[in-house]
């Protein structure tokens, strides 16, 4: 029997590949999730887990169970979400996959907003890598899919697409702060923060540094835009990141990238074609679309 508790540990040792590290993130003993796994492998006569030396990995059954035990937890979200509209405690559901760069920015503003408009209405954001976003919502685990670069996929739908500049980010006291906007042979004397390729932004701009064939001084390397925020605001260095992730943050400048071929990245909202939106989520897909754009034209 699968109690609902249960479900969770499975779904945490899956996502963590070890049982140790599962039970550290929900604060129980390691020893009870594992009596409890080997009992279920017992019961059913199948190993969930391929134990491997340094982490465990899903058997084929463990698939098909993990798959279950992810429809069955969605499920349930919904349906506490549902028991609350009875009660009048809440009316709705909204679940965000977004890519981290994209939560300090864009999404205070969205909740300030269903906060006044919507205040009965959940909201559930959750930050992961680009492939984790589309893979998200095309499962059913959120109505919405928010990121950089977004590949088509036929099962989904665009609701809304912004353009966004990718531009030098410094602080107003840095050599850089008196120009309209940079070339990166002006960033090269620099000291630079540069995002890697595994973001769409490090990929767009490893490219125009060879075709640039510049020199540059690379401190630091990284996929987190946060780290990159906060090495600008530390002295001469110089961070490179889309603006609307930029403006998030009041004490840097944000200086367009000119050159021969413009820095931009799409900014893609979607949905899944079947299944579709409920009427509160359509208005807060719509609204969020609305801010997307607003925020790439400011």
């Amino acid at each position: 029997m699968l109690h609902s508790r249960l479900l969770g540990y499975i779904d945490e040792v899956a996502r963590a590949g070890s049982i140790r590290r599962a039970a550290d993130r929900l604060g129980i003993a390691a020893s009870s999730i594992n009596r409890q796994i080997i009992a279920l492998e017992a019961e059913y006569g199948v190993a969930l887990f391929e134990r491997l030396p340094r982490r465990l990995r899903l058997t084929v059954a463990g698939e098909l169970l993990i798959a279950h035990i992810r429809h069955t937890l969605r499920e349930q979200e919904v349906l506490r979400a549902r028991f609350l509209e009875l009660q009048g405690r809440r009316r709705g559901l909204v679940r965000i996959a977004t890519i981290s760069g994209l939560v300090p920015g864009i999404m205070p503003r969205l909740l300030a907003w269903m906060r006044q408009r919507h205040p009965f209405v959940k909201l559930v954001v959750r930050a992961m890598p680009l492939d984790a976003v589309m893979a998200a919502v095309l499962a059913g685990e959120a109505e919405l899919g928010l990121g950089y670069q977004l590949p088509s996929d036929p099962k989904l739908r665009i609701v809304a697409r912004a353009v966004s500049r990718i531009g030098a980010v410094v602080t107003p006291g840095h050599p850089l702060a008196r120009l309209a906007d940079v070339s990166l042979a002006d960033c090269a004397g620099f000291p630079m923060v540069i995002p890697d390729r595994s973001i769409s932004i490090g990929a767009l701009l490893a490219e125009a540094l060879e075709r640039s064939a510049i020199a540059v001084d690379t401190v630091v390397e990284t996929n987190s835009i946060e780290l990159m925020r906060r090495a600008a605001l530390q002295g001469e260095g110089v961070s490179f990141m889309s603006e609307i992730e930029a403006e998030a943050d009041g004490t840097l400048l944000f200086l367009p990238l000119r050159g021969p071929l413009p820095l931009q990245q799409e900014l893609r909202l979607v949905t899944r074609r079947v299944g579709g939106l409920d009427p509160t989520q359509s208005k807060v897909a719509e609204e969020l679309g609305q801010m997307l754009m607003r925020a790439a034209q400011s």
